[in-house]
């Protein structure tokens, strides 16, 4: 993953025979709304794939997207995405 710029990044996937590249955005305020607080927002974009990878092949996954458009096809996202930062925080 390579930040691209303020707030974008480039993911590439290598998922068994296919290799997709995904633009990703992550607006501003996002992380906090997840709440991702002050932890890294690449780890969040991290922790997205990961959720996306869980549940669709990475050829399945738009080329360019931003994180907020996740729930509208997995309502579970967000909740999801507190967990994992509290999974990652607990001691």
């Amino acid at each position: 993953m390579v930040e691209q710029a303020a707030g974008a990044y480039l993911v590439t996937v290598t998922d068994h025979a296919a290799t997709t590249t995904h633009t990703v955005r992550v607006p501003e305020g996002l992380p906090q709304e997840l709440g991702w607080g002050s932890a890294p927002v690449d780890e969040l974009v991290r922790a997205s794939f990961t959720f996306l990878l869980a549940r669709e092949p990475a050829t399945s996954i738009l080329r360019t997207f931003s994180l907020e458009q996740i729930g509208d096809y997995f309502p579970d996202y967000p909740a999801t995405m507190a967990r994992v930062l509290a999974d990652r925080t607990d001691p």
